[in-house]
This record gives structure tokens, C-alpha cells and sequence, in this order.
């Protein structure tokens, strides 16, 4: 039952984003699934590690720059830019996670939210000579056609886009699947056996925490090759919560989680918003009553009905068959 259910929500949740793709517009695509991959690092440290973390912001920006930098001073390939943008979301990450990973719960979330708070003010005010404050880095006009998948291109970054979507979210089903896996989840139940068997609890949380960060990193960077621009407000605290948000929209520790809420995420904010003011209202009332009904979310919702759906088609094609029950076959065989 267990491989039905991964392949029915894999056919589910890529086959919807595939579909979004010939019925709404491109760019609108392409934050879908930015905004996607943005979300699988907080889903991991929330459901299987039990950190809330409000200073993604902080991080998807270490990547967005690092990419902007390489590619407004130094060079105009990219990919090239997408990884400066992951290595120095990768060493944000190592650098602060010893200290953050020390701390529990509330301190823990609001360590990182004053993470996200210097880098917002150190880009708008501290760096403003080389980052340009508000008005941001411009790379439309500093970046080369690249051969194959050229990602300057919206059709083709969708692609390059979409494989590497695929790719995260093939990483963090085979972590879910490992003993690493296994240890998050025991480090947050019960860190006392964890350790009684031989793990460490600050070593397993310091490599989640690096793997998240580096994700939402990777994030950053492709948001910045997609708008073509990067400036402070993308590490805005005021927009610290969405991740967040959209984890439990999408529901809490589920691998289709993040694609769902993101869908859900922003197709209020973008399609709402042009027809109601105020769409953050909604995506509030629509919080509240996912938490109220059960806190599964959207997909923890939709998985036992499409569960029961794929193991009632499952029954109806296969063949009656007349097996002959063990208290005949025992008769027969007297």
C-alpha cells in the first residue's frame, strides 16, 4: 500500500503542476514552483525535525544574492550564478546552525526571525553600495544564453525549473526513507533514545538544519535568475511567516505538502488578489480552518480519499479469483 500511495500522490502533485502549466500563465508557473522548493526546506525542519523557523527569508536571500553578486560583478553564465547561490546559502548555514541548533522552540524561531531582520537591514542600509538598497540588483540585461535548457528563457526555465523541483523533492523522499530520516524523527519525539542508541541529537539537527537552509538557498537562487532583480524586500520579516504558512496549508511533514500549499499559496495571492484587496485575509480564514479540522492540511487531507480511490480502481481490476479456503482444503486433502 505503501508504494501505491507515493506513486498516486507523485502522479498527483507533479501531474497538477504539469497541468498548471498549459492553463495559467508562465511566470505564474514559475513561482509555483520557486516557491515550492522555498517551502520543502521549512516542511522538513518543521515535520521532521520540530524546528519552526521564521528566518527562511534570511536564507532564501544568502542564496538570491550570492547568485546576484556572481552575476552583476564577475561573470553572466546562470548556472554558474545558481551555484555561487547555493554555496553561500550553504555557508550561511554551517556558519549559524552550531549556535541556532542549541536552542529549542520559541528562541529557536526567533533566533533565526533576527537572522532574517540583519540581513534585511544589512542589504538595505549596511551594503547599499554595492547592493544598491531598494532599488536592487538588475540582472535581466548581465546574463548570457546558456546552450540546451537556456533558463533566461521563461519556457525553458519552467523546464530547468520543474527537473529541479522533481530532484529536491526525490532528495528528501529518500532522506525520509533513510535512517536519517528515521533519527529526525526520533530526535524530535524522543531525543533520550536517540541517544541511548548511539546518535547525536545536536549532530542529526545541525545536518537538517544545513540541508533545509541549503534548499531555500537554492530557492533564492532560482528566484533570482526568474525575476531578473533582487533587492532587500525579498528578506522582508514581514514576510517571514509565508513559508510557514504554507507548510501547514500544504500539510505539516508530508512530501507532497509543499506543492499543494504552494499552489494554493499563490494562486490566492496572485489570482485573488486582483479581484479582493486584501487576499492575505483568505489565506488567514483558510488557515484557521485547516488547523480547525484536523491540522493535516490540504494534502494530509486529500491522501485517504485518493488512497481509497486508487485501491478501489486496484480491486476492480483485478480478476475474481476462486481461491479455495483452508478448512476445504483440508477436507480435499482428507
Amino acid at each position: 500500500m505503501s508504494v501505491l500511495r507515493w506513486w498516486s500522490g507523485l502522479l498527483v502533485a507533479f501531474g497538477l503542476l504539469i497541468v498548471l502549466r498549459f492553463v495559467l500563465p508562465l511566470p505564474f508557473n514559475n513561482e509555483i514552483i520557486i516557491f515550492a522548493i522555498y517551502v520543502m526546506g521549512c516542511n522538513f525542519l518543521l515535520g521532521r525535525v520540530g524546528f519552526i523557523s521564521f528566518g527562511q527569508p534570511a536564507y532564501l536571500a544568502a542564496g538570491a544574492y550570492g547568485a546576484a553578486f556572481y552575476l552583476y560583478y564577475f561573470g553572466t553564465n546562470p548556472y554558474v550564478g545558481i551555484l555561487v547561490g547555493i554555496v553561500a546559502g550553504l555557508i550561511v548555514a554551517v556558519l549559524v546552525g552550531p549556535l541556532f541548533v542549541r536552542l529549542r522552540s520559541d528562541y529557536f524561531a526567533l533566533v533565526n526571525l533576527a537572522l532574517a531582520v540583519i540581513i534585511f537591514f544589512m542589504m538595505q542600509k549596511m551594503l547599499a553600495s554595492v547592493t544598491f538598497g531598494d532599488n536592487g540588483l538588475e540582472l535581466l540585461t548581465r546574463m548570457d544564453s546558456t546552450p540546451v535548457l537556456d533558463i533566461t528563457r521563461p519556457a525553458d526555465f519552467w523546464i530547468f525549473a520543474f527537473l529541479c523541483c522533481f530532484g529536491i523533492w526525490a532528495l528528501y523522499k529518500y532522506l525520509d526513507d533513510s535512517v536519517f530520516g528515521a533519527c529526525c524523527l526520533a530526535a524530535k519525539a524522543n531525543e533520550d533514545k536517540l541517544r541511548f542508541l548511539g546518535y547525536s541529537n545536536y549532530g542529526i539537527r545541525l545536518m537538517a538544519f544545513v540541508v533545509a537552509n541549503t534548499t531555500t538557498a537554492f530557492a533564492g537562487a532560482l528566484y533570482a535568475i526568474h525575476q531578473g532583480l533582487v533587492s532587500p524586500e525579498m528578506s522582508s520579516p514581514a514576510r517571514a511567516a509565508d513559508p510557514v504558512v504554507v507548510t501547514i496549508l500544504g500539510g505539516v511533514g508530508t512530501l507532497y505538502g509543499p506543492l499543494v500549499g504552494s499552489i494554493a499559496f499563490v494562486g490566492m495571492k496572485d489570482l485573488i488578489s486582483k479581484m479582493v484587496g486584501h487576499w492575505e485575509l483568505i489565506v488567514g480564514f483558510l488557515l484557521v480552518f485547516v488547523m480547525l479540522a484536523g491540522e493535516r492540511g490540504i494534502w494530509g487531507s486529500l491522501e485517504p480519499l485518493l488512497r481509497r480511490l486508487v485501491l478501489r480502481q486496484r480491486d476492480a481490476d483485478t480478476p475474481a479469483e476462486t481461491a479455495e479456503r483452508p478448512a476445504d482444503a483440508g477436507v480435499k486433502a482428507r
